[in-house]
């Protein structure tokens, strides 16, 4: 029988999971732009996956597609600002840059800042979420810790790479 790719298998997996839709009342990012962000995260792969398979992490996302469509509107949108961030920041900081091509990278930033900047413009102002505040921060710091304690090796930011491509295709 013939191997499939691990990376074939995970892009049939994102490819298969809804283009961003939390509902009928909003999207975490117009399609254009969440396909455009799906699309720089799997053109920044670097390191093969099989090679990575013992640096495997699960992050506890602390949430399900049914908490996240069950928020009211400016929950939703207050959570998707917060993810976007984040994901900005993560990429943006200095041990990113030495990790990934700069060229791809930079289309990467620029394209969650061109996507932070839509939904704000869309929906004016981001309001504060107490509970969320606090979960999508811990989040991504159980991600810093992690990347931290493996030295950000190239396993570990390609497990991340995987963990946001497919968090931001279920949002």
């Amino acid at each position: 029988m013939a191997q499939i790719p691990v990376w074939l298998v995970a892009g049939v997996m994102l490819c298969s999971l809804p283009a961003g839709s939390l509902g009928e009342d909003i999207h975490w990012v117009h399609t254009r732009d969440n396909g455009r962000v799906l699309i720089l995260l799997s053109q920044l792969h670097r390191t093969p996956l099989h090679l990575c398979l013992a640096d495997r992490n699960d992050f506890k996302f602390p949430w399900n597609r049914g908490t996240i469509t069950q928020m009211q509107k400016t929950q939703r949108t207050c959570f998707h600002h917060l993810m976007l961030l984040q994901i900005f920041h993560l990429f943006g900081a200095q041990r990113s840059l030495a990790a990934w091509d700069h060229t791809l990278l930079s289309r990467l930033l620029s394209s969650l800042h061109h996507s932070l900047e839509r939904l704000e413009q869309r929906e004016g102002d981001i309001r504060a979420c107490p509970s969320l505040g606090i979960l999508v921060p811990k989040y991504f710091q159980s991600i810093h810790n992690y990347l931290r304690r493996k030295k950000y090796s190239s396993c570990a930011w390609e497990v991340v790479r995987v963990e946001i491509s497919l968090r931001t295709g279920i949002m």
